[in-house]
């Protein structure tokens, strides 16, 4: 039974979620954004990540957040659920978030969430080489656990900058009655930065990169570069370490309601047996209260 936990524990190889389109969903990556516009949004996210794959992990999440009215601070709440094959996270936070004047138009959020997460999996899934107790692949494993996380983000009309660490609890998952090191849940860092120029009034480009992972051996990187047309419509292109190109387009109307749809095409040895990753983002701006 040992050996099979001990393999189990390779499942947990994607501990969060990635994001094609990190810019526009910041908040689940970050609780500091809860205190930085002057308006309640919300935001979903719908990711299907290597398509073709048996099994492939998909990520589904949606944010509500906005800022108190009267005082520099802001709240906000998303719920995700997180599948790859037998496994699945779920999971509900919570975020508070207070912001103050550094200098000029510039200001600095700062952020904690509190979550709680239900993780499963599923034994009938699982086809193991070597299994010492055959009722395991008969079973179904639940855990939960609570977590935390902080965020600090600095920010201006020209560019922001937002560093945030998840999972600093660093709690063990129990599989299948069996608890150890092995199924630890790592503390992950998203260091996001960009610079918006303002090329003329019609257009602005906006290069950005995301430094994500656990430090200090395990940190991979997105890049990107983001054209915008009269604040309505969006094309990008993204590099994400050793694993793919991404394609970005995206349509605003009215500043109101928002729609993004990302596709990844893969450059590492998983692109001979999947077509690609879709991710596709929604988005409602309510009127500002500040």
């Amino acid at each position: 039974m040992l050996a099979f936990v001990t393999c189990s524990a390779g499942l947990l190889g994607q501990q969060m979620p990635h994001y094609t389109q990190y810019m526009f969903n910041d908040f689940v990556i970050n609780p500091a954004i809860a205190g930085v516009y002057d308006y309640y949004q919300i935001r979903t996210n719908h990711r299907f990540q290597w398509v073709g794959l048996a099994d492939p992990p998909m990520t589904n999440s949606i944010a509500f957040y906005g800022p108190h009215a009267k005082l520099d601070m802001g709240y906000g709440g998303y719920v995700y659920n997180d599948v790859t094959g037998p496994t699945s996270r779920t999971g509900i936070t919570g975020s508070y978030a207070y912001n103050i004047a550094v200098t000029g138009d510039i200001r600095l959020s700062m952020g904690i969430s509190a979550s709680m997460m239900q993780f499963r999996i599923d034994g009938t899934q699982l086809t193991p080489k070597d299994v010492s107790d055959e009722a395991l692949l008969q079973m179904v494993s639940t855990t939960y656990l609570p977590d935390a996380g902080i965020g600090a983000y600095l920010y201006a009309d020209q560019f922001y900058v937002g560093l945030s660490a998840a999972q600093l609890l660093n709690n063990s998952l129990k599989i299948f009655d069996n608890k150890n090191g092995l199924n630890r849940l790592k503390t992950h860092i998203n260091l996001i930065g960009a610079y918006r120029f303002q090329l003329n009034p019609d257009w602005m480009l906006e290069p950005s990169v995301m430094v994500k992972g656990t430090a200090p051996k395990e940190l991979s990187f997105d890049i990107t570069a983001r054209a915008e047309w009269k604040k309505m419509a969006w094309a990008a292109v993204s590099y994400r370490y050793s694993e793919a190109i991404g394609i970005l387009l995206g349509y605003s109307y009215d500043e109101m309601l928002y729609f993004g749809y990302a596709y990844d095409i893969g450059i590492s040895a998983l692109r001979k047996y999947n077509t690609g990753t879709h991710e596709i983002m929604i988005g409602y701006r309510f009127n500002a209260i500040k």
